[in-house]
Formats: C-alpha cells, sequence, structure tokens
C-alpha cells in the first residue's frame, strides 16, 4: 500500500527534526557571540561598537562596519585581527572579509529601556524651545495653536 504523503505527521516526529535544527542555530548563535566578544576585546569599546561578525563559515569571518570608512579601517587592521582570533583557539581561520554596511546601525545600535521594557526616548525639550513655540502658537491658527501649545508643555513640565 503506498504511503499518503497528506496524513498527519505525528508532532514527535516534526519536533524531533526542529529539535536538531534549533540545536545547530543556538550553536551557531553561540560561537557569534563568542566571536563578536573577541573582535570587542580587539577593537575596543569605541570601534567594536561600529562593527559585528555577521558569519563564520568555512574558514571565513564576515564582518559588518557601519560605513565605508570603518570598513576600510578593520581592513587595515585585518591580519592583526586574524591573528588575534587565531590565538584565542580559532586555528582554522583562513580569511576576513569586511563589508560596509549601512543598515547594520540598526541592528547594532541599543536603545535604553525603561523599568516596563519599553525603549525610552532620552532627548528632553528644553524651557527655551518650549518658550519658542510658545511664541510661534500665538500668531497660528487656532487648530495649530493648541497642538503647539501642548506641545510646549513636555518643556515645562520637568523634574
Amino acid at each position: 500500500m503506498a504511503k499518503d504523503r497528506y496524513a498527519p505527521k505525528p508532532l514527535t516526529d516534526i519536533m524531533a527534526g526542529l529539535n536538531n535544527r534549533l540545536a545547530a542555530y543556538a550553536g551557531k548563535s553561540r560561537a557569534l557571540d563568542t566571536q563578536q566578544q573577541l573582535l570587542r576585546d580587539f577593537l575596543g569599546p569605541k570601534l567594536g561598537e561600529k562593527c559585528r561578525v555577521s558569519n563564520y563559515r568555512d574558514g571565513t569571518l564576515m564582518i559588518e562596519a557601519v560605513s565605508a570608512p570603518i570598513a576600510l579601517r578593520l581592513n587595515y587592521l585585518k591580519m592583526d585581527m586574524q591573528s588575534h582570533f587565531r590565538a584565542a583557539g580559532m586555528a582554522e581561520l583562513g580569511q576576513i572579509k569586511i563589508t560596509a554596511n549601512p543598515q547594520a546601525t540598526q541592528r547594532l545600535s541599543t536603545r535604553p529601556k525603561a523599568a516596563d521594557g519599553k525603549p525610552t526616548n532620552s532627548l528632553k525639550m528644553s524651557e527655551q524651545t518650549a518658550d519658542y513655540l510658545n511664541a510661534i502658537a500665538d500668531s497660528a491658527p487656532p487648530s495649530l495653536k493648541e497642538k503647539l501649545q501642548r506641545l510646549a508643555l513636555h518643556g515645562k513640565n520637568k523634574p
């Protein structure tokens, strides 16, 4: 009798396949975190914040920089960086490829979070800006005047 390919599969069969893949992803993630820490140790805190290890495959370490000038600077440090990684236990590292990826800025940026876990806005409005908004509101149409005055209250309500 032919096997029905549309028959439902047991949940244990599905989970067994997922567990292997999830374990592989978790292992790769831990390895990338370790490599990222090695990169930060080598570059220091300032330059280390501007790049990230994006992948490691077949002896090639791929690093993303937030801009072309940062990528150029990393290219100058490539040989020393390779020696640092090899000394840290990555003897199979053959080459390092560095690319500029401006979108990496979004992945690298860490915004401060409040106690409830939501990102906080660290920019505060000055009282002078609030005064300017009130001055503009005096000559604005009624619908805009109300909105400008409410916005100006944010600068007046300082702790």
